[in-house]
């Protein structure tokens, strides 16, 4: 009898957990996300806002064709990039800024005074040096982030990063 109570007693905590599980599967909390994922996230998010944005400029104001192409690309590429940062963002409830940072809007605002060769040059040295730093970003997220959703946006962004690395260092050096 005492067996029969135990086994009875067992079956009833195992269908009230099977109950439960199912009753909150459809509350399910947001994914936790670390500090260095949401930072990546928003960091990435204001890097693209800052290119798209220098990238318009660089079209409208460049002297060189170069440089105006170089624009462009960034527009359609950091653009690209910008929508699988967002989608990713959605899914793991992160809020992500309306703008560039502070930094990010001065810098344009610099940029936005020049015209010609002066744009051309202050444009070509701030974009190799940003992108190196973006490089490093990467990296960093790729390594040591925690979500596999942001690693790979880390991931997949590397590359594209590169290609814009060597387009501007191409320009800088005059080829």
């Amino acid at each position: 009898m005492l067996r029969w109570l135990i086994v009875l007693v067992a079956a009833l905590a195992a269908a009230l957990v099977a109950a439960l599980s199912g009753v909150t599967a459809g509350y399910a909390a947001p994914p936790h996300v670390s500090d260095q994922d949401k930072a990546f996230l928003i960091g990435a998010h204001q890097d693209n806002l800052a290119e798209i944005q220098g990238g318009q400029l660089a079209e409208r104001q460049a002297g060189k064709q170069s440089v105006r192409d170089a624009g462009k690309k960034f527009v359609e590429d950091h653009t690209s990039l910008d929508e699988q940062l967002k989608r990713v963002a959605e899914k793991l409830s992160v809020d992500l800024p309306s703008r560039p940072s502070e930094e990010q809007q001065a810098e344009l605002r610099r940029f936005a005074a020049k015209g010609g060769t002066e744009f051309d040059r202050a444009w070509i040295d701030a974009q190799v040096k940003d992108h190196r730093d973006t490089l490093n970003f990467l990296d960093k997220e790729i390594s040591t982030g925690s979500s596999p959703d942001v690693k790979n946006l880390a991931h997949d962004a590397k590359p594209v990063v590169r290609e814009h690395l060597n387009l501007v260092e191409s320009i800088q050096s005059g080829e």
